[in-house]
């Protein structure tokens, strides 16, 4: 079964059982997925539909935090909650262990040697790692390596 059949079982399934906060967070996710497939004019592949999921993690990350600063408590946890939710549909996440041996060995097969190669290795990376890290933490991780 694709991710995308999933996600739909999944939300029948909420609808099912009335579990309004999980069908409102699984609707806006095949929303964002129908509009890249109507934009691109193409049906989307796993790969995809995980890019998609991890920038809307990243959206509800964001927002959770300007939430917080705004000392709106309610909106904050109710972002953490979707964000939680859409977690739900990406691969297992790497260890930071293994995020250190992925990026230890791109830089060993790459050779590369100081900042200058940071861009090719994330590059190598993002198609290794995709969307089973952040890579905001990958890219620390990058930094600290070649610097």
């Amino acid at each position: 079964m694709s991710l995308k059949q999933q996600i739909t079982e999944d939300m029948k399934n909420a609808m099912r059982a009335k579990d309004k906060p999980l069908v409102s967070t699984l609707r806006l996710l095949n929303a964002e997925i129908k509009q890249v497939e109507v934009d691109t004019r193409s049906a989307l592949n796993d790969a995809d539909i995980i890019k998609i999921i991890g920038k809307m993690i990243k959206q509800r990350k964001d927002a959770a935090e300007q939430y917080d600063q705004a000392e709106r408590p309610e909106l904050a946890a109710r972002e953490r909650a979707e964000s939680a939710i859409l977690v739900e549909y990406l691969p297992q996440q790497l260890t930071t262990e293994e995020i250190q041996a992925l990026v230890d060995k791109t830089i060993t097969e790459s050779g590369a040697s100081g900042m200058q190669d940071m861009g090719r290795v994330m590059g190598q990376l993002q198609s290794a790692i995709a969307g089973r890290a952040d890579m905001g933490e990958v890219s620390g991780i990058v930094k600290s390596r070649l610097s």
